[in-house]
């Protein structure tokens, strides 16, 4: 059995006093063997959590390094650690939190031919990433080990959480049987994320994995719980377990985590490659900057809103933001060849295939965005 020694007894005092955990329930965390993907948003707050509750074995999967803008929501993180691997940063600010709990560090990218045998050191997974390709990689890996997943997501001011357990309850799979377009998703980059919003997210996942842990309260499993942050309310919603689920379903024949998913990094970044595959041409910002000192045969077109303007932007672009251009489309001349831009490519893609649709044959999408542009072309200019 695991005992509890005097220095923990005092830590985990106001745990040990109430008859939910005691003694034998904090015995229980000290046994526990928890994964996290990724070390962001949600992963911050929850790994602090988690350390902070006693968990014996916590492990972290992150390959980022930590940059200026996590600082907003990362609290995982100091300005003293940007430019550091997320990795040893979190190590060593949790085990300065909480000594007892062992972090192990897997610096990797999951993918379907890694996943299962990370997954498999441990009693629970939880899902700290922010893209769609890792969650549906993370809940395969999990159905097939049998192991509950802990999910959240975040954007803007809203927030989503659910335990998803195939034994017992649906998977994620089954709330979301096919993942949108990759072109039709707004990036937290794009879209913003209030700072406070993966804090409170990422404390109730923790929650939930100590009530797993315990088998206490009632782990959300087959609800899904969605918070409004602008008006401070949360809503529940019930999902069930689809039968004909690819994953977790009856005749499901799923034998290892899908390959057709490319993993995507949890660092925001918009599609690159997928522009060439939807038929829209692209340009860099090298060979824009070339054509603009010459003799300006390009208008720029910034789909961008006015307050991510207002930030930085490249000067003479025509600015239309992306939910207004169908609308206005008219203010467009289909004769002039447009360089869309955005923030890192993303909505500049879609706007490109707006364009196309209307009859603009000459538009091209800014590889990159102005985030290229500042970090390429002029340093002066602002990032966010």
């Amino acid at each position: 059995m695991t005992e509890l020694s005097s220095e923990e007894i005092q830590r985990y005092g106001r745990h040990l006093v109430m008859p939910e955990v005691s003694q034998a329930g904090q015995r229980q965390l000290k046994r526990a063997r928890v994964l996290c993907v990724g070390a962001g948003g949600l992963g911050s707050p929850l790994a602090l959590y988690l350390a902070a509750a006693g968990i014996g074995t916590l492990g972290l999967v992150d390959f980022d390094t930590v940059d200026l803008s996590n600082m907003q929501r990362q609290v995982l993180y100091g300005s003293d650690d940007i430019g550091k691997p997320k990795l040893a940063a979190a190590v060593q600010r949790l085990r300065q939190l909480n000594p007892h709990t062992r972090v192990v560090p897997h610096a990797l990218r999951l993918d379907a031919g890694n996943v299962m045998s990370v997954l498999d050191r441990y009693d629970i997974v939880v899902d700290g990433s922010d893209n769609f390709a890792t969650r549906y990689l993370v809940n395969d890996a999990a159905v097939l080990a049998g192991k509950p997943d802990v999910h959240a997501s975040v954007y803007r001011f809203e927030g989503q959480l659910s335990v998803f357990d195939a034994a017992r309850g649906p998977c994620y799979n089954c709330l979301f049987s096919e993942p949108p377009p990759a072109a039709l998703v707004p990036s937290c980059a794009e879209g913003g994320v209030l700072g406070m919003l993966p804090g409170i997210l990422g404390c109730l996942q923790s929650l939930e994995v100590v009530k797993l842990i315990l088998g206490i309260g009632e782990p959300l499993v087959g609800r899904l719980l969605s918070f409004d942050g602008l008006r401070g309310t949360f809503r529940e919603m019930r999902i069930d377990k689809d039968p004909a689920c690819a994953v977790c379903g009856a005749n499901a024949a799923l034998t290892a985590p899908r390959r057709n998913i490319a993993v995507q990094p949890d660092t925001c970044v918009a599609p690159g490659d997928d522009e060439a595959a939807a038929g829209i041409s692209v340009i860099s910002v090298e060979e824009l900057a070339f054509r603009l000192q010459g003799d300006r045969r390009v208008a720029l077109l910034d789909v961008r809103d006015p307050a991510e303007i207002s930030i930085a932007g490249i000067a003479g672009a025509i600015a239309i933001p992306l939910a207004e251009l169908a609308a206005r489309i008219g203010e467009l001349d289909p004769a002039t060849a447009y360089v869309v831009t955005c923030h890192r490519g993303g909505r500049g893609l879609r706007a490109c295939a707006l364009l196309r649709e209307a009859g603009f044959e000459q538009v091209w999408n800014l590889q990159g965005g102005v985030d290229a542009w500042a970090q390429r072309i002029d340093p002066t200019m602002p990032r966010y």
